[in-house]
């Protein structure tokens, strides 16, 4: 039996180190983008892209078949991956294998490659130490296989800023400044630093998030983005605690709307301030933005719940737990009590009975070979990991399983629903 890919070429580039081979790293590049139906890539996009990835100490791994006709540079896989940082709840941050730039040709599907990619790439995540890997999914079918779960979900809204746009006992006692995207992008890194130890869901930002939001470079329109604004929230004391970045959509006639392009806030107070100024911009009354929670503050401080109309709902982050007794101790718990879950895992990670006893809204975890209490697999448990989804609910659905499934629900289920702004 032939070996499977014996026909490809597996490598592992890392865009930051000056001695990787450039023209692998171009051809790389060009695969992903051919993946994605994206234009080809001039020299300064390539050199752009790299410096970017660079910082973030990317691992890019690929499949190369032997050329016959073309140069041999373009891969039919394309795989990348880095550090960061993820909130699970509770004021706590674990390390993050963030997954990305995931493409197979056409050429080399349901051939296997993606498990290939997929499965090294993890084997690496866990030799680096990291607990949990997550990505972003531009289909909704693939990554369950893996382990990975939609564990934070979010919307697109339409936001009416009309006559009937108003707010609660809006009492707030700091300013707002105008400024270049450019000057806020310091304010904006430190304001979403915090915000990031704040939410639970939230996700550290790649290094492009600076070209995006400062304005530099808009990928998809390959150009600088010369309409995006910034507004800076000061509280009374004269320190920033809040942003927006938004852009008009050039049309002033039919369909004139206010994208909002990122927010974020310390108080609640500077974010109501921050939605009032943003509502209040002339010659508009729409405000589109593709970040929303299912239920947030601005909603629940409304006069008039009907001018937010949801236009699309979606997931924002697949999670997958590879280090199962650090993810789980380090999330919030809220009753207490113990139960021996069984975890099936393809990938072998989190396979095998685990006890998880609960204490205070604390977990311990370990190994046992006593019976199961309750059953599921690495994808349920990656999808409930946040909090998004109940465990109650997923037993109801049939995939958690076992008579302790109501204890374990008891003991895992409660808020705050998790958020994500961050996209890779």
């Amino acid at each position: 039996m032939s070996e499977p890919h014996a026909d490809l070429t597996f490598r592992t580039l890392e865009p930051g180190d000056e001695g990787a081979d450039a023209a692998l790293l171009r051809g790389w590049l060009e695969g992903l983008s051919r993946g994605f139906h994206d234009s080809r890539n001039d020299d300064a996009e390539f050199d752009r892209w790299r410096k970017h990835a660079g910082r973030d100490g990317a691992v890019l791994r690929g499949a190369w078949p032997a050329a016959r006709v073309a140069g041999g540079t373009l891969p039919v896989g394309t795989f990348a991956s880095w550090a960061g940082e993820l909130n699970v709840g509770g004021g706590r941050t674990l390390g993050l294998h963030m997954i990305s730039d995931v493409t197979v040709a056409p050429t080399h599907r349901r051939q296997g490659l993606l498990r290939r990619l997929m499965t090294d790439d993890l084997d690496h995540a866990v030799a680096q130490g990291r607990p949990v890997a997550a990505l972003t999914a531009t289909e909704g079918s693939i990554y369950g296989r893996f382990g990975f779960g939609p564990a934070v979900r979010g919307r697109r809204v339409e936001i009416d800023t009309g006559a009937h746009f108003g707010l609660r006992d809006l009492d707030d006692p700091g300013s707002l400044e105008m400024v270049e995207p450019t000057e806020a992008w310091p304010h904006v890194r430190e304001v979403f630093g915090r915000h990031l130890q704040a939410t639970r869901g939230a996700v550290s930002r790649p290094s492009f998030y600076e070209m995006f939001l400062t304005g530099e470079y808009d990928w998809d329109k390959g150009a600088p983005d010369k309409m995006l604004r910034a507004v800076l929230h000061l509280d009374a004391a004269g320190a920033v605690d809040g942003y927006a970045l938004f852009r008009h959509n050039g049309d002033h006639r039919k369909d004139a709307a206010v994208e909002l392009v990122d927010l974020a806030a310390d108080t609640t107070s500077s974010y109501l301030r921050l939605w009032r100024f943003v509502a209040d911009i002339d010659l508009v009354e729409k405000v589109r933005w593709g970040r929303s929670p299912l239920l947030g503050t601005l909603d629940l401080a409304l006069v008039d719940p009907r001018v937010v109309t949801t236009t699309a709902l979606h997931d924002t982050l697949w999670v997958r737990v590879l280090d199962l007794p650090v993810a789980l101790e380090a999330r919030p718990w809220h009753a207490d009590g113990d139960v021996v879950l069984d975890v099936d895992d393809a990938l072998g990670h989190t396979s095998g009975r685990w006890r998880v006893t609960t204490s205070g809204g604390a977990a311990t975890v370990r190994r046992t070979d006593d019976a199961a209490d309750v059953r599921l697999s690495a994808e349920s448990l990656g999808q409930l990991y946040l909090g998004d989804v109940d465990a109650a609910d997923l037993a109801v659905a049939g995939r958690v399983t076992g008579a302790g499934a109501d204890a374990f629900a008891a003991m895992a289920d409660g808020g705050p629903t998790p958020w994500c702004t961050t996209g890779f």
